[in-house]
């Protein structure tokens, strides 16, 4: 018999665990920010309206995590201040911001378009999201994937059947 869904544990599941990592609205955002080359606390606050302590937790929680470096600098006159640098875990996410992207741009843009394009930097063609098999062949509807238990997957305990029985006598 083929297990189910139901058959396994997913408390180690690495799509939940990114996002307790990626999953608020001002995470990403401070991605966008900082992919698009805003570096500087006080530009991203202006840009985007996130109030000083959400920026301030969400930085935090970035570098913490290793997605963001600070690197030091200091403007004539004043105090030494950071800025916020991709690290090679945090690039890791353009495909995810460049997918989200397209899926607002098809659903939520406004009547005269996206106010972000992502193009190549060679030639300025859009920028896409594609799937791929292992073997190289495009994979282009959710129906050509199909989920299978991977390496880390643990069978669930067998759950405590209740009220399975009748009363004796």
């Amino acid at each position: 018999m083929t297990p189910t869904a139901l058959d396994w544990e997913l408390d180690n599941c690495t799509i939940a665990r990114a996002m307790a990592i990626l999953g608020e609205r001002w995470t990403v955002v401070v991605l966008r920010e900082v992919f698009t080359g805003v570096r500087r606390f006080d530009d991203m606050r202006e840009r985007t309206g996130i109030p000083r302590q959400v920026l301030t937790n969400r930085l935090a929680r970035l570098v913490d995590e290793g997605l963001l470096r600070r690197e030091p600098y200091r403007e004539p006159g004043a105090r030494q201040r950071h800025e916020y640098r991709l690290t090679d875990k945090g690039l890791d996410l353009w495909p995810m911001l460049v997918a989200l992207l397209a899926w607002g741009d098809r659903y939520l843009a406004d009547p005269e378009g996206s106010p972000l394009l992502a193009v190549h930097r060679d030639c300025e063609a859009p920028v896409r999201v594609e799937l791929r098999c292992a073997d190289g062949h495009q994979v282009t509807a959710p129906r050509d994937v199909v989920p299978r238990p991977g390496p880390g997957l643990r069978r669930r305990a067998a759950p405590v059947a209740v009220g399975v029985g009748r009363g004796s006598g």
